[in-house]
């Protein structure tokens, strides 16, 4: 139980595995208002960033389970380097299906939705661990243009257009849920510059160090249709944005 190699190849170097810069993470956790205290359950909680610096900004505590024996281990490390491994833990596992053993304040999957097959779902396995009146938080992609062909949809990693939705039509289907939204920080332009392109100098890198691995074909592959498929499609079409949502 493990993620794919490319995966982890690819975001070698980054801290947060989504769209999201450090500035906006922080943001994003002061804009919640929620005491000391805060118990979080992170659902794919990849290397840990969040749950980490929000327990020594914000003084949380809580569970990240993510499926990356790579990244999991990265999160402990992480804690252990602020200073909050007393405070947070990091399970490796399949966050599908997982629930707290005790009701929590704030459940998030941010950024990994498959985890429910969408974001219904997600939201579903979410509520089935947070305490009456707490806060959910999904990152989601959504279109900021959308795609005029299944070309396009393909390139931007979907399997059509209907994959994702734009901005308003996203945050009324989590009325639609039961949800209000009350809170959101989006990634802008800028923001997916950093996280794709980082990936760009992690695959050179790695090729450079492992020319006769197995994956290097793939790998090759990958960085030199990458840059122009990201600058011609995603750039310009895809949007992401973190959503905290209360239940109505």
């Amino acid at each position: 139980m493990d993620l794919p190699r490319i995966f982890t190849i690819r975001e070698s170097s980054h801290r947060i595995h989504n769209p999201l810069t450090p500035d906006k993470l922080a943001a994003l956790g002061r804009a919640l208002r929620l005491p000391p205290g805060t118990r979080v359950l992170d659902l794919a909680s990849g290397s840990g960033e969040m749950l980490c610096t929000w327990a020594r900004d914000l003084g949380f505590t809580g569970t990240g389970v993510d499926i990356s024996t790579v990244f999991t281990e990265q999160a402990r490390a992480r804690a252990v380097e602020l200073g909050v491994a007393d405070r947070v833990e990091f399970v490796h596992g399949d966050a599908a299906g997982h629930v707290s053993g005790e009701p929590v304040d704030l459940a998030a999957c941010v950024g990994a939705t498959w985890i429910g097959n969408g974001v219904a779902g997600a939201a579903e396995l979410l509520g089935r661990s947070l305490r009456p009146g707490g806060l959910m938080l999904i990152g989601e992609p959504y279109w900021r243009r959308t795609p005029p062909d299944q070309e396009t949809a393909e390139a931007c990693h979907a399997t059509g257009p209907a994959d994702f939705l734009p901005l308003p039509e996203l945050i009324e289907h989590f009325g639609g849920l039961g949800y209000d939204v009350v809170e959101m920080v989006l990634a802008d332009q800028d923001s997916w510059d950093r996280y794709c392109a980082a990936q760009w100098l992690n695959l050179r890198r790695w090729l450079d160090r492992n020319p006769d691995d197995e994956l290097a074909p793939e790998v090759r592959a990958e960085l030199t249709t990458e840059p122009a498929r990201y600058a011609r499609y995603m750039r310009e079409h895809l949007g992401w944005g973190v959503f905290a949502l209360m239940r109505r």
